[in-house]
């Protein structure tokens, strides 16, 4: 299914609200978006870290065909009277196939415990522990069991989840750049959100994929610019130039930094999670710093940035990764821009050309900017806030992406 048509599976299963109404009551409701997790019974390791096991019953590697990373606890709406029919429905777009699928719900923003007690993915129950629902601590995260479900590449899945008595706050990953769903009595609202679902794996099926690239970066990862609905943010991009032969899941975060806390954990304290926590992973592509340089309070430290790059790179090679780390792209136009900030955006990409910081330069800087006013984007790739690509933008950002390279990279890792 191609990638900007993969939206057809969700116009189906909407089409028919009474007779998903009906599935739901029998096998299950949709899902809340979330993040890859440990049984809820089991204490998180610090730093968010997660160690999560496959069934006693599973053989095979698991690999993660898409994730997103948590950013924050939103007040729950207010719950219908009928608290049974209160769903979710995220829809996410695949990288790779498999034949089973397994998910990770998170309540890493939760204050309280959450029951999730009906899950499906396109319709087929999921279970925990051979159970049909789940409690999740508070900070915590989940991995269900293994589920046989045909899932195609570069395809849409829904993942249906029913949380009866959820009261907040939810762990959510907002500007997601899809559409999804919720459903109460009263009928079904469209979101921006993906909700307690964080990462959905798989294995089997004839696969070619051996392992996973994470893009892990702010908001011109997460695709701040980039068109609904048509999966057109770079990981997208280079996905589609892989064909399901490596998967490719995008942990990024509109607005994040390395340095601070702010929308989302700060980088270096979710690498842990969001990175080395991902199945399979062996590539990292990091593009992450234009926040610390633009937004307030501006980090005014050129070193503390290429420090903080390097120290990623480090903690990833310690866990066998290969790093891809990107320059900082040109913003002048935004309404963040200084010529202070323009002098440390300069002097972190110069370091990081000069080697040391990464194992490969991706210079979106040199190819994305205009060649004749160097401190701007080109205008054919501006999304027209001068900070964020267009989706032509982002195609050209993932074709500098070595396919060739990755693809004969084999995993060395006994990946979950």
């Amino acid at each position: 299914m191609p990638r900007r048509q993969g939206y057809a599976l969700l116009i189906a299963l909407v089409a028919g609200t009474a007779a998903l109404a009906a599935a739901v009551a029998f096998a299950g409701s949709l899902l809340f978006t979330g993040h890859r997790a440990t049984a809820a019974a089991t204490p998180a390791p610090q730093g968010g870290a997660r160690t999560p096991a496959a069934p006693a019953h599973s053989s095979g590697h698991w690999l993660a065909t898409w994730a997103a990373a948590p950013v924050l606890g939103v007040a729950d709406p207010a719950q219908a009277q009928d608290r049974s029919r209160r769903v979710i429905r995220n829809v996410v777009h695949t990288s790779i196939g498999g034949a089973e699928a397994r998910l990770t719900l998170s309540n890493l923003f939760g204050t309280r415990p959450l029951l999730i007690d009906r899950v499906t993915v396109n319709t087929r129950p999921v279970t925990f522990r051979g159970s049909p629902s789940v409690t999740v601590a508070a900070g915590r995260q989940t991995v269900s069991d293994a589920v046989a479900v045909p899932v195609a590449a570069d395809a849409d899945l829904v993942v249906t989840l029913r949380t009866p008595t959820a009261e907040g706050p939810v762990t959510s990953h907002p500007n997601s750049h899809q559409t999804s769903y919720t459903e109460d009595p009263r009928g079904t609202w469209r979101t921006a959100q993906w909700r307690y679902l964080t990462a959905v794996d798989v294995r089997g099926g004839d696969t070619e994929a051996t392992a996973t690239l994470v893009a892990f970066g702010d908001s011109l990862t997460a695709g701040t610019g980039s068109t609904t609905d048509a999966n057109t943010r770079w990981p997208d991009a280079v996905a589609d130039r892989l064909h399901g032969r490596y998967a490719v899941v995008n942990q990024g975060i509109g607005g994040n930094r390395l340095l601070r806390d702010g929308i989302g954990p700060r980088a270096l304290d979710r690498f842990e999670r969001d990175v080395l926590g991902v199945a399979g992973v062996k590539t990292v592509v990091i593009a992450l710093g234009i926040n610390d340089v633009q937004a307030f309070p501006r980090e005014t430290d050129p070193e503390r940035i290429t420090g903080a790059l390097r120290g990623l790179t480090e903690r990833a090679h310690a866990r066998g990764l290969r790093v891809i780390g990107a320059t900082l792209m040109p913003y002048r136009g935004a309404r963040n821009w200084t010529a202070a900030g323009e002098r440390v955006r300069e002097r972190v990409n110069a370091e990081i050309r000069a080697g040391g910081v990464f194992d490969e330069v991706l210079d979106s800087d040199l190819a994305l900017r205009d060649p004749d006013r160097p401190q701007r984007l080109r205008g054919a790739y501006d999304s027209g806030d001068h900070l964020h690509l267009n989706d032509a933008g982002y195609a050209r950002l993932a074709s500098l992406v070595d396919v060739g390279s990755l693809l004969g990279t084999r995993t060395t890792t006994d990946a979950l």
